[in-house]
């Protein structure tokens, strides 16, 4: 019987009847496959590769979820430990709930409140979560040691700097490891280390985290799953709402144990190196040779993340942050940053025809309504014209009302230019609109390139749409 037969016969069992419809979902960075069932009831179904990581889930999906913890229900596994049913918690991953804020650099309240709820519900599952837990259940491994330490910094090496051909000398670089261990290992605690705690693995449900993807947990420091979520190479967390969230996380874990604030962010820099080389090592394995586009494409973030990391250097791994440092001036890694500079489109339009489409594929961006600017299409002398010719610019200029429009629409647009070459993005697109993308649309979008032109190192591709003109200016910085 195959793996969707066993999964329906599952549920068959516990609904009376057998599912309507099953859907593949899309999988992750594991081995593991997804299905949605639908029909009396809505479940999702798993099937793993491995019986022993899929028990370590069940037991602590379980276990967590007894402790009042918000994981998803497991409904049923099959007798060979490979496929299982849980509760169907949605399709929204924090991950994708947050894409603005990500994309954009600068997070809404909303999405800011996500993640506040979700870095403070992390103390719950690591110290709460972690009483009266059997560790011994944990795959591969009961413990966060010296052995998974290394497993991680072989990952590193041998999956990822190895690849790149940098040379290095191994025995100065293990010398270092063994330091970096030290320093990682020297407190023991009870608590529950989720291990890839990061906003693709909570689930967003009627506004409330909900986690997922735990079985790789084991006994460890909390520093890990903190340095895991706040440094997640893609989720672009700008400094100050890093700083946010990880004083809700003290604040939350006060709740539990003692908690020295100075002492735990000096101690939690090395989990986030740590981690950075540990994501290093994953992206180099899934992409380099499993050839997967989407861990190749995460790199360059990863690197960003290193560079910051390394100003200053840890004095305890001379060795090894001069590797790093080396690394991440490989032109490999800095072919965005050399290359490829920050594309502004800036697009007219009239409103009576729709808004643009976004054809860099990235969704979109800025859309400003002219509409309530005194309207030079009203008077037939500049029936001809367009906001490009200098009698519709003095019009505009001496009516007085384009000025704080266009003061408004610089201060939210020059913050984003900012945020999006500090982050390495290659595309904004700001499109203003009018009632004939004729006069008023047309001048906001000439004025607004003629802007960014003179003050950032940036390419502008400016179309107005309903005239059929297009310019393109190249920096010149």
């Amino acid at each position: 019987m195959g793996n969707k037969e066993i999964l329906q016969e599952m549920y068959l069992s516990l609904a009376g009847e057998p599912p309507q419809q099953m859907t593949a979902l899309p999988g992750a960075g594991s081995n593991r496959r997804y299905y949605r069932l639908e029909g009396k009831r809505r479940m999702v179904g798993v099937r793993g590769t491995s019986a022993e990581e899929n028990r370590a889930f069940v037991y602590m999906a379980r276990h967590f979820r007894s402790a009042g913890l918000p994981v998803p229900e497991v409904y049923a596994v099959s007798d060979d430990g490979l496929c299982y049913l849980q509760e169907d918690l949605g399709d929204t991953l924090l991950f994708d709930a947050i894409r603005p804020g990500r994309e954009s650099g600068q997070f809404s309240p909303e999405e800011k409140q996500w993640l506040r709820q979700t870095i403070r519900l992390l103390p719950k599952l690591q110290c709460a979560g972690a009483r009266n837990f059997d560790f011994s259940r944990c795959y591969p491994q009961a413990e966060f040691d010296r052995r998974a330490v290394f497993w991680d910094l072989n990952y590193f090496k041998y999956c990822f700097l190895k690849a790149t051909g940098l040379e290095f000398d191994e025995g100065r670089l293990e010398d270092d490891f063994d330091r970096l261990a030290e320093v990682l290992l020297a407190e023991r605690t009870d608590t529950f280390m989720y291990r890839d705690f990061q906003s693709r693995n909570v689930m967003m449900r009627a506004g409330a985290p909900w986690f997922i993807d735990f079985q790789g947990g084991r006994r460890g420091p909390v520093y890990y799953d903190v340095a895991s979520f706040l440094w997640q190479a893609k989720a672009h967390y700008p400094d100050e709402l890093r700083e946010e969230l990880l004083a809700d996380y003290l604040e939350a874990l006060a709740r539990y144990q003692t908690v020295d604030a100075v002492q735990f962010r000096q101690r939690l820099r090395h989990f986030v190196l740590f981690r950075t080389l540990q994501v290093l090592g994953a992206y180099g394995f899934r992409g380099y040779f499993e050839r997967k586009p989407h861990f190749l494409q995460s790199i360059p973030f990863a690197m960003a993340n290193l560079r910051r990391l390394l100003e200053p250097d840890f004095t305890e791994y001379p060795y090894l942050c001069k590797v790093l440092k080396e690394l991440t001036q490989l032109e490999t890694f800095n072919t965005h940053k050399t290359t490829e500079k920050l594309q502004v489109t800036i697009t007219s339009f009239s409103y009576k025809k729709g808004i643009p489409a976004d054809a860099s594929g990235h969704g979109g961006g800025f859309v400003f309504d002219c509409r309530a600017l005194h309207n030079p299409g009203r008077y037939e002398r500049y029936a001809t014209m367009t906001g490009r010719d200098e009698p519709v610019a003095r019009f505009l200029e001496e009516d007085g009302e384009v000025y704080p429009f266009l003061a408004h629409v610089y201060a939210l647009v020059d913050a984003s230019v900012a945020r999006y070459q500090e982050r390495g993005f290659s595309h904004l697109m700001v499109s203003f609109g009018c009632t004939g993308g004729q006069h008023r649309s047309v001048y906001a979008a000439q004025r607004l390139g003629e802007h960014l032109r003179d003050k950032y190192d940036v390419n502008i591709h400016i179309i107005h749409r309903e005239q059929n003109i297009e310019e393109k200016w190249e920096s010149n910085q």
